[in-house]
């Protein structure tokens, strides 16, 4: 196994922000495709796919997924964590406005930062990389600051925000499982694959349960965006993210994540025309300054 790397290099911080935006950029796509697909469904497809792709890949590489190695166990718990920070957010995105729950989700950096060095030490931060933190997550909230001086007149909104806040708590600890279980030294394959394939039983499930209306009739637009997000999205980005977090502080990397609610913004902008407002000057900043601030050498 490849010795872990005590901060994030050149490779490192070229992957995460590719993954970032990306994933900034998908939020468009799962929004375009809401107006055809009902959300959970649209899950389904996108983790089904998504899976077998992986399943593919494994095949074509030889990377074994069924090998006893003792990672059973917190492999089921990360895809349970995994599947339930989705769930949440689908879910959440019916009772409450987007960019309010981003910011609830976006606390998933501070589960990891406070839990993790409790069985990880090495991954604890310094003072100034605590102040990096703290810096990236208000320039989240400033730049969503719209979305709360003005809250939608949305009943049970409440609901929405708490189940974006549990999101996050299980973004964090899907995170923490995987750092530090078995599944540090497992391949990234087979941690996806224990993520994505307990998902995508769960999400059908959960879909069915609310009595969403399945069907593979949808326009070509639609079908490009679920394409999109189960290729990039689930899968390549995906195991991208699991190769990192077995050689990268995993503290550091889930800072890197306030990217995404900002890179959605910019593409809000440059490809919805929304307008470029101060507040998103003044995110991108505190984010980047944040990020060099928690990325820095001790």
């Amino acid at each position: 196994m490849t010795a872990r790397k005590p901060h994030l290099d050149t490779l490192a911080i070229t992957l995460l922000v590719v993954c970032c935006a990306f994933w900034g950029f998908q939020q468009i796509l799962i929004k375009f495709a809401v107006a055809e697909i009902p959300p959970l469904w649209q899950a389904s497809l996108r983790m089904g796919g998504a899976t077998v792709l992986l399943g593919l890949w494994c095949a074509v590489r030889g990377v074994p997924l069924f090998r006893r190695d003792g990672s059973l166990g917190a492999g089921l718990l990360a895809g349970l964590l995994f599947a339930g920070e989705f769930c949440f957010i689908y879910l959440g995105l019916q009772h409450t406005s987007a960019s309010r729950l981003t910011v609830f989700l976006y606390t998933s950096p501070f589960v990891v930062a406070l839990l993790l060095p409790r069985v990880v030490p090495s991954e604890t931060l310094r003072r100034v990389q605590w102040i990096g933190l703290v810096l990236a997550f208000a320039a989240v909230a400033v730049a969503f600051s719209e979305g709360f001086l003005h809250p939608s007149a949305q009943a049970g909104q409440w609901r929405g925000d708490a189940m974006g806040l549990a999101a996050g708590i299980l973004w964090g600890l899907t995170t923490l499982t995987i750092r530090a279980s078995v599944l540090a030294s497992a391949s990234a394959e087979k941690t996806l694959f224990y993520q994505l394939a307990v998902t995508a039983v769960v999400a059908p499930l959960l879909s069915l349960a609310l009595g969403e209306t399945w069907s593979l009739a949808y326009s070509p637009l639609a079908w490009g965006s679920v394409l999109l997000q189960t290729t990039v999205g689930a899968f390549a980005s995906y195991l991208t993210w699991m190769w990192m977090l077995r050689h990268y502080p995993a503290t550091q990397m889930a800072t890197f994540t306030f990217l995404t609610p900002v890179f959605a913004l910019v593409f809000g902008v440059v490809l919805l025309g929304e307008p470029l407002t101060g507040q998103l000057l003044l995110a991108l900043g505190g984010v980047a300054a944040g990020i060099v601030l928690v990325s820095r050498r001790g």
